[in-house]
């Protein structure tokens, strides 16, 4: 249900707007925030993150807070509002996602009427807030080709509307150390670490020196800059830089930093082999594996795996590469000839054909299964790969395959796990462990802060609580809250 009572019964009595406005949310104590004019959508939405329920005189609410402006995450309005209804809204793309709605008001000009909106993370968009045509039926007119037809606010004023709500950075100092901080993973959790409030800033691992001394340890950034004053610290290392990040990230653990994944957890799940020999005496399922030196045992070596076809993967090779598919038991001898010959180390696995190409990917955080998605591989692929395009959906997981999941990553050590899971006639079987997992795709698919799962699980290892500001209209919000 809408409501768009007492609107402009003709066209001469709309409003005129362009493609993008800038409107105000006065109920919620939003001053202004930069529409995206959207007629093809059907509900309007609002970012929205730290979206939490609670009761008030019996009626279900709910607390959330804004960043209204775009690529600012210092700026923070805390707001309330009734809850109207729960609904799943799908995306652009075909996802559903369950959100709240609320209903609120909506300025543009002089002209103010009530909207329905809904509660979504909206941080990988270009705006804010949408707004779709229920919100515009009867009362608003689209020009495509025009843009702040209400007017546009410069940056001082704005500036002046949200003085009292922007806060100097005042959390924890968490260093992210990766390779290449324009990866979508990479971004997403450092947009999550400055949403929560925290200092976090991007270190590049080969770009970090250590200096090892009984009374004075150090580690240095680039151009001398200390790092022993960090909190904590998030690994996302380069497979070809296991051997110096680990070395880095333990370094970071002899002066007492938090590492999200500690360094012998990450080497442990770079090495293939010793990994799946680890699962085993864990009592986890692998498909069937063979591994040798020698050239000359192919033929029992691949018999061990139950024959072509088969699967041939590099034991050094970075994740979901190096690994081929032997469609013959010639194929497959000439793979392991041609790749002992360079003196490459492998083992060969058992092909699961009724995986038909698809396996799960389970984010592990915390010791909780916080995403799960299923990838399909391309026709022509034997197997999904994030290299080469694939399709991926939000899956279902059985009771066993979470068990599996959070039983492999926690007997790794790893706090945060990529899982790979297949599913086969004698039940689902582990291919891999991964230490720095994608995010961004698995955002996309499942509707979840993954990135966000990430920071939380630091706040709570260190006991790091963040005080929330008191909303629009109220002395203390964080009383009425039911945690």
């Amino acid at each position: 249900m809408t409501t768009q009572e007492n609107h402009p019964a003709n066209s001469a009595d709309k409003i005129i707007v362009g493609s993008e406005e800038w409107c105000a949310l006065p109920t919620l104590g939003i001053p202004a925030v930069k529409v995206r004019v959207d007629s093809g959508a059907k509900t309007s939405s609002l970012h929205a993150f730290n979206i939490r329920p609670f009761l008030r005189a019996g009626s279900s609410w709910v607390s959330f807070e804004v960043h209204p402006l775009q690529n600012n995450r210092r700026t923070i309005i805390r707001c309330e509002a009734e809850v109207i209804d729960k609904r799943v809204i799908k995306s652009s793309s075909g996802i559903g996602e369950k959100r709240y709605v609320v209903r609120t008001s909506l300025q543009h000009r002089s002209e103010q009427w009530d909207i329905e909106l809904t509660l979504t993370n909206r941080d990988s968009m270009g705006y804010r807030m949408l707004l779709g045509r229920e919100a515009m039926n009867g009362r608003i007119l689209v020009d495509p080709a025009a843009g702040f037809l209400g007017g546009d606010i410069k940056s001082k004023q704005i500036e002046a509307m949200y003085q009292e709500h922007t806060r100097e950075t005042s959390g924890l100092r968490i260093g992210l150390l990766a390779s290449n901080p324009d990866l979508p993973s990479n971004q997403r959790i450092m947009e999550a670490g400055e949403e929560r409030g925290h200092r976090i800033r991007f270190y590049d691992v080969r770009q970090c020196y250590i200096k090892l001394d009984a009374e004075h340890p150090e580690i240095h950034y680039r151009g001398g800059r200390l790092l022993n004053g960090l909190d904590a610290v998030i690994p996302r290392i380069r497979p070809d830089l296991t051997f110096y990040g680990c070395a880095l990230v333990r370094q970071f653990e002899n002066l007492g930093i938090y590492s999200l994944n500690s360094a012998a957890a990450i080497s442990h799940s770079r090495d293939k082999l010793h990994s799946l020999q680890h699962l085993l005496q864990q009592g986890l399922p692998i498909p069937t594996t063979g591994f040798a030196d020698s050239p000359l045992d192919s033929d029992d070596l691949i018999d061990m795996v139950n024959g072509a076809p088969l699967v041939v993967k590099l034991l050094e090779g970075p994740q979901r590469r190096g690994v081929v598919l032997a469609e013959s038991k010639t194929a497959a001898e000439s793979l392991i000839n041609a790749f002992k010959s360079l003196q490459a180390n492998l083992l060969v696995q058992e092909y699961v054909k009724e995986a038909d190409g698809k396996s799960l990917r389970l984010l592990v955080v915390d010791n909780k299964v916080a995403c799960a998605v299923e990838r399909q591989a391309l026709p022509g692929q034997f197997r999904s790969n994030k290299q080469h395009g694939t399709s991926i959906v939000a899956a279902r997981i059985s009771s066993e395959e979470r068990r599996i999941a959070i039983k492999a990553a926690k007997s790794m050590g790893l706090r945060v796990a990529g899982v790979d899971i297949i599913r086969a006639r004698k039940g689902p079987l582990l291919l891999e462990v991964s230490s720095s997992p994608s995010l961004d795709d698995m955002e996309d698919v499942c509707g979840k802060d993954l990135a966000g799962a990430l920071i939380s699980a630091i706040e709570k290892q260190l006991g790091w609580k963040r005080r929330l500001a008191s909303p629009i209209g109220t002395s203390d919000a964080s009383s009425n809250l039911t945690q």
